[in-house]
């Protein structure tokens, strides 16, 4: 497949850092859009910087001479993580003010797989009708709610909690995390509602 990866300059760079790790280890070909902003957020919570592997391309924001500008060289995923309500807005509106922003809206016009990851909180009316427009456009929304059921002992663990999500969800399962299953007979208490129907 070939994804592409929207960096946008909320905060959680460390979302984007170590979706890329993972899909550098698949076979799939990578590309890397940041926002304007974006930069700016990297510094300050990435102290050694983006880092890329040799084959990830690289896009700045301004131009529209990119190959995923137009319908006919559209990416089979693209990803924005994480993804400012700004940008949120903007695709959400047709609002192509930039490359990255544009690309999202090649992604829904040529009936591609949009993943917004968003990372923020409270949200207000408007954010919330944003992302029912997303919804409704046919993207997807995977917020950047982290899971403990694993137990997570590092930033890194509890922020791989997401991105197994989002790697599933592009359609490039990597084995991040131990997969949720069923729990063995072995440790089921007596409280389990199976338990309590011997005695009905």
């Amino acid at each position: 497949m070939r994804i592409l990866v929207g960096i946008t300059g909320a905060s959680g760079a460390i979302y984007a850092q170590r979706l890329l790790m993972y899909l550098e280890q698949t076979s799939h070909e990578i590309s890397v859009v940041l926002s304007r902003y974006a930069p700016v957020v990297i510094s300050e919570e990435l102290p050694d910087g983006l880092q890329l592997g040799p084959g990830v391309r690289r896009y700045g924001h301004r131009s529209m001479h990119v190959p995923f500008a137009s319908g006919s060289n559209v990416p089979d995923v693209m990803i924005i993580v994480p993804c400012s309500m700004g940008t949120l807005g903007r695709v959400a509106h047709g609002y192509s003010d930039d490359a990255l922003a544009r690309a999202a809206d090649v992604v829904l016009k040529e009936r591609k797989r949009l993943i917004l990851v968003p990372r923020e909180t409270p949200m207000n009316l408007i954010h919330i009708r944003n992302l029912e427009t997303i919804l409704l456009a046919g993207g997807q929304v995977i917020p950047a709610n982290p899971s403990f059921y694993t137990r997570p002992a590092t930033v890194e663990a509890v922020v791989d909690t997401v991105v197994s999500r989002i790697l599933d969800n592009a359609g490039a399962p990597v084995d991040v995390l131990p997969r949720w299953q069923e729990e063995p007979d072995s440790i089921r208490t007596k409280s389990d509602p199976e338990d309590d129907e011997s005695h009905h």
